[in-house]
């Protein structure tokens, strides 16, 4: 065996060999079952693919001085491709993009692969399947899959509503459980206003970073991706109109159109890079958004829910205020729940007091923990 290559290098190559199998098999049976033309001409395409991996591998293992006979199918794969034969292939497609999906990773770090562009392949046939499973789930229509798409959808363009309702949410439910428990201790008006203007700016300066570190690093994760593809469109131009073209075929239009539609959208480099980072990467880079914006956003929203149940304590301390606080604080847990509905489809009144339940359930408990507190520590 040659000093470069390991037992665990060959280990892991027949692995690799193995699943390229699985992969070759699962695209003959479906390019087979496939009565679409251009969809049968898809998956051809795939396995073309698939040989060239499948070659690569038994390459290595012949310099490693090993076996290169490939494997039988996995019976896993068997499987697959029965129930596809006899209920179709829609069934099969989310497992089977499920596992394109996994093989995006699979080959990174792993020299000689990255050398061949498997890991560039095993990324456009994970985006292949992601527009035929939703191709798929498209075309069943007034079923389950077609309902849940569309309200996965509706969900999908209104993130600014849900980011604004979560916000005030969080900001209300977690400054009222706390004002709650400070209310059970009974420490006086002025450490229960001090302790909800502390929970307020606390809050929401902690929504305010999570929201700007989660809106960065998607950004630079974004970003470094587009200039991967900005890198693959300016030395393989080629490659990625094929991409293209491919991803367009999976999408319904016919071999030609697509063709002609990858041709014309590559014309213009500029273009070309939003249309591959929408279509391959499943990034819009103008709708990436500002950190900041994002994070002033989440301090105000934060900081108007939690504001609520402190207010009524500004004008007095006892029972009465604290029955008032709960009261400002229901409205408003009522009106969010509310308006989350307008994102999950529920009725207006299941959602508002299925909030008001649980937001003052979690404040019933504070109080009563804040008094027993209170009462070891003789407050």
């Amino acid at each position: 065996m040659p000093s470069d290559i390991s037992r665990a290098d060959v280990k892991k190559y027949r692995s690799f060999l193995a699943e390229e199998v699985d992969g070759l098999y699962i695209y003959y049976r479906l390019a087979e079952i496939e009565e679409d033309e251009s969809l049968r001409d898809v998956y051809q395409q795939l396995a073309k693919a698939e040989e060239k991996h499948l070659a690569l591998w038994r390459e290595q293992l012949r310099l490693a001085g090993e076996d290169d006979t490939p494997p039988k199918p996995s019976l896993r794969a068997r499987v697959l491709m029965g129930i596809a034969r006899r209920w179709g292939t829609d069934l099969v497609l989310p497992i089977i993009k499920s596992f394109e999906t996994d093989a995006t990773t699979m080959y990174v770090g792993v020299p000689v692969a990255e050398a061949a562009g498997l890991p560039q392949d095993e990324h456009t046939h994970a985006r292949v399947f992601e527009a035929l499973s939703q191709r798929s789930q498209q075309g069943v229509s007034g079923s389950v899959i077609g309902r849940i798409e569309s309200r996965h959808r509706a969900l999908g363009g209104g993130n600014a509503l849900r980011a604004s309702v979560l916000g005030a949410n969080d900001g209300l439910v977690s400054n009222l459980a706390l004002v709650a428990g400070f209310a059970g201790a009974n420490p006086g008006q002025a450490s229960i206003i001090l302790a909800g203007l502390a929970g307020l700016l606390a809050g929401a300066f902690s929504m305010a970073l999570g929201e700007w570190i989660s809106v960065t690093s998607s950004r630079e994760a974004a970003e470094a991706q587009l200039a991967v593809e900005r890198e693959e469109l300016e030395l393989d131009p080629e490659s990625e109109q094929e991409e293209l073209a491919l991803i367009y075929q999976a999408k319904g239009l016919p071999k030609a159109e697509a063709e002609r539609l990858a041709a014309t959208l590559m014309a213009d480099k500029e273009h070309a890079l939003a249309t591959l980072a929408r279509e391959e990467l499943g990034i819009v880079p103008e709708e990436l958004g500002s950190p900041w914006a994002a994070a002033i956003a989440s301090f105000i929203l934060f900081a108007i829910g939690a504001v609520i149940p402190v207010i009524p304590f500004f004008f007095g301390d006892g029972l009465g205020f604290i029955l008032a606080g709960a009261l400002f604080s229901g409205i408003g847990l009522f009106i969010l729940g509310a308006s989350i509905t307008l994102l999950t489809g529920r009725h207006w009144l299941f959602g508002g007091m299925r909030q008001v339940i649980l937001g003052l359930a979690a404040a019933v408990v504070t109080y009563f923990v804040g008094g027993v507190i209170g009462g070891v520590a003789g407050v």
